[in-house]
């Protein structure tokens, strides 16, 4: 009996969260693909089995294929100066600083705010004639430019924003990581004539990689999941030139009302990263030193 009552106990105590997971994750997603399979119902006219048609329509799809560029660029962008900044935030503020903890605040105020409030803040940046960043090239001397109304620069004021929001959630991960290790290895390290190039890139940068890791996977899952900034500041224009995948999701689904065809957007877009996950914990896990 007793030996029955412990092996049950840790799935009672995993019950809740297994529930959870699999009605808000595991069973959304299987529908979603099943969904994909049939066509969307209107009217008095039910779905039916169309298979791959949905699939089909989606590679003839030129606005499909730009928004899936526009989140390979928007990606790119992102995800390694993100990283960068927020590994070398963390390192300042790790340090014996005057003022350390206000400087972690304003650092990591970003991140607290909400999603509209940040694009509201933005847009007001951006707008032309009379926004805060026209003013200072209005100082300097600089003709006036409209960088949502650009194709050309749409997309790398989208950046700016998500850098602006993210680096400072990153940062606290790898501060956490950076007090985790151990003083002695920088005594040891200035003991060798190491410089402080030299201790990061042999010592600390290896110990972050389990941390790297996961903000890795963490910022590739967020620059595919962005469309509250685009809802505010451009709606995926100037001709869809800052459409993201999952805005053109929500676009199909909500505006256009086509459930079917969103449903399979979502399939590929849910694949594409999965994979991407998958590459890197089997790259990045090899090169991983867990202490």
């Amino acid at each position: 009996m007793n030996r029955t009552h412990s092996s049950i106990t840790p799935w009672l105590l995993l019950l809740p969260a297994m529930v959870l997971l699999v009605a808000f994750t595991h069973y959304p997603a299987v529908a979603t693909v099943w969904h994909s399979f049939f066509s969307t119902p209107k009217g008095d006219r039910p779905a039916v089995f169309v298979g791959l048609e949905n699939y089909a329509l989606l590679a003839d799809d030129p606005v499909f294929w730009r928004a899936f560029f526009n989140n390979l660029w928007f990606a790119l962008g992102t995800i390694p100066v993100s990283i960068a900044l927020a590994i070398l935030m963390a390192l300042w503020v790790n340090d014996r600083l005057m003022g350390r903890g206000l400087l972690r605040l304003a650092y990591f105020t970003p991140t607290v705010l909400p999603m509209i409030a940040v694009a509201n803040i933005w847009l007001f940046f951006y707008t032309p004639q009379y926004g805060l960043l026209e003013q200072i090239t209005g100082a300097l001397g600089l003709p006036s430019h409209n960088w949502l109304g650009n194709p050309d620069t749409v997309l790398g004021a989208m950046m700016v924003v998500a850098i602006w929001k993210e680096a400072g959630f990153f940062m606290i991960f790898y501060l956490a990581a950076l007090q985790q290790i151990s003083p002695v290895l920088a005594e040891a390290a200035g003991l060798e004539g190491a410089t402080r190039w030299q201790y990061f890139r042999m010592v600390q940068f290896p110990l972050l990689m389990p941390t790297t890791l996961f903000v890795l996977i963490n910022a590739l899952i967020n620059s595919f999941r962005l469309v509250d900034h685009i809802v505010v500041m451009t709606k995926g224009g100037p001709d869809n030139a800052s459409s993201l995948l999952l805005y053109y999701i929500y676009e199909v689904g909500f505006a256009f009302w086509d459930s079917s065809y969103a449903a399979a957007l979502t399939v590929v877009l849910l694949a594409m990263l999965g994979v991407i996950a998958f590459i890197k914990f089997r790259i990045l896990d090899r090169r991983t030193h867990y202490q």
